[in-house]
């Protein structure tokens, strides 16, 4: 007697079971095994604990933002005014400026009318003439060109300042200066008593001028202009800060030093344990990358506002006002890059943590991204092309796999210096397209069953399709 078929209405009840089946398997292959399953071993938390946790996750992750601009700051600190190489290559440039080199030429200038009277060594010029018996008239002409031989010796003086300030050569002079500078300023910092203090009474913090001067004094006596010879030794400083006392700025330099070593790696520490203690860690995740997205727009807000601290604190009769904008941002060009970078991998890390996350929006669209990469795979298989026992091994390795692209793209962000918005943006399209393939090498079981099998265990008179890993059943005519 042969075995009697199925009535259509059997046949949707095991689809309906089928699907139910289907949709817990793949629940807990996504969120991992339920807790009760672990019950027996880990008694549950109870409601005070559980808000306990999410409280101290907040309070972690808060503090952990609050200390990223202060870690940005002291790391570029750090780093600034210990290395003198470092400190050079960043105002070395400054040579090339038109700004600054003006601001040169009318301080090099000064210091020359302050240590070379023109006009006295004109008029002794005209009376060492009259001597020599040029009579009357002569005489009184050349008492009418002591003035513009004055004026004539001032231009022939600044245009030699300024050619030689425009050279090459005085970008070489310049590099100099900044590393006595630097080496002194450290010395001082740093309490050395033999230091040559660089601060200035009033507080003033700068540039030593003293070999650029010689180098422009050498230059006038080569082009024939023999009195730059009477310009003696100078020590004057071009400021690039200023600090009332001298004894705080030395406490601050100790302040930077030891934060700038340690404060960082704390800081990291301090927002993975925000996270780690969290009740949901995507949740966490995402507080993190907002957090710090928005510590990188309030380090970006005080740098704005140094600028205008410096144009107060250097007034233009110091200092001139494009000179001393153009100082301070160059001095935080690398902090202000390094800002906009991380506000960057905020946004990135929080659209990431969304992404992974229990929110409706992305569970949707997971949900369609996975679905069109199971097509794709399907596809592929029906003309012959499968990964197999490879595809199979990355499937089942998935979470280790993923845990060690997120090492190597928190290696490359953490040690890459300066850090940059091109470095992130790279790293972040490399890392998302070495998971879209991932995505489409892995080989989740039950994808590669031949359809013939699976034909064999669907009821007569229905058509297996794997769509999604649920069978569907195409159910007969009545005739």
């Amino acid at each position: 007697m042969s075995e009697q078929s199925p009535t259509p209405d059997e046949l949707q009840s095991r689809i309906a079971q089928l699907e139910a089946e289907n949709r817990i398997l793949r629940d807990q292959a996504e969120s991992g095994p339920p807790p009760a399953a672990d019950a027996a071993a880990t008694p549950p938390r109870t409601g005070r604990t559980r808000a306990g946790w999410a409280v101290l996750s907040v309070c972690l992750v808060v503090l952990g933002c609050l200390l990223v601009p202060l870690s940005v700051t002291t790391v570029w600190a750090k780093a600034t005014l210990i290395d003198t190489d470092r400190f050079v290559a960043t105002y070395a440039p400054l040579a090339k400026d038109p700004g600054v080199q003006a601001y040169l030429v009318d301080q090099s200038i000064l210091v020359i009318n302050d240590n070379v009277d023109i006009d006295q060594l004109t008029q002794e010029l005209i009376d060492g003439i009259k001597e020599l018996g040029t009579g009357p008239r002569a005489d009184a002409a050349l008492d009418a060109l002591q003035g513009p031989m004055a004026r004539g010796m001032e231009n022939l003086i600044r245009n030699a300042v300024t050619t030689f300030i425009e050279s090459d050569a005085f970008a070489e002079t310049w590099e100099q200066a900044l590393r006595i500078s630097h080496t002194q300023l450290m010395a001082t910092m740093q309490g050395d008593p033999d230091a040559l203090l660089k601060a200035e009474q009033d507080g003033t913090i700068g540039i030593q001028i003293g070999p650029i001067i010689e180098k422009v004094k050498q230059a006038l006596v080569d082009r024939g202009i023999t009195v730059a010879a009477k310009i003696p030794s100078v020590d004057k400083t071009i400021p690039i800060a200023r600090s009332d006392q001298i004894t705080t700025a030395q406490a601050g330099y100790a302040a930077v030093i030891a934060l700038g070593t340690w404060l960082p790696w704390v800081n990291l520490l301090i927002l993975a344990a925000g996270v780690l203690v969290a009740r949901r860690r995507s949740r966490g995740l995402l507080g993190v990358g907002i957090g710090f997205a928005i510590a990188m727009v309030i380090l970006m807000t005080g740098f704005a506002v140094g600028r205008a601290v410096v144009t107060a604190t250097l007034p233009p009769s110091l200092v001139p006002t494009n000179v001393s904008h153009l100082i301070y941002d160059t001095a935080t060009e690398q902090m202000r890059d390094t800002a906009l970078a991380g506000l960057v991998l905020g946004i990135a890390v929080a659209l990431v943590a969304w992404f992974a996350g229990p929110f409706r929006s992305s569970q949707q669209l997971r949900k369609v991204y996975g679905g069109g990469v199971g097509q794709l795979r399907r596809s592929a298989e029906d003309h012959g092309v499968s990964t197999g026992r490879v595809g199979e091994w990355l499937y089942a390795q998935r979470l280790l796999i993923r845990i060690v692209i997120a090492v190597v793209v928190a290696a490359v962000i953490l040690l890459n210096r300066p850090l940059d918005v091109s470095t992130i943006v790279i790293t972040g399209l490399v890392a998302i397209a070495v998971l879209i393939i991932l995505s489409l090498v892995e080989r989740p079981p039950g994808s590669g069953v031949d359809r013939a099998e699976m034909g064999a265990a669907v009821p007569s008179g229905a058509v297996a399709d794997d769509a999604d890993h649920e069978p569907t059943l195409t159910l007969p005519k009545d005739s």
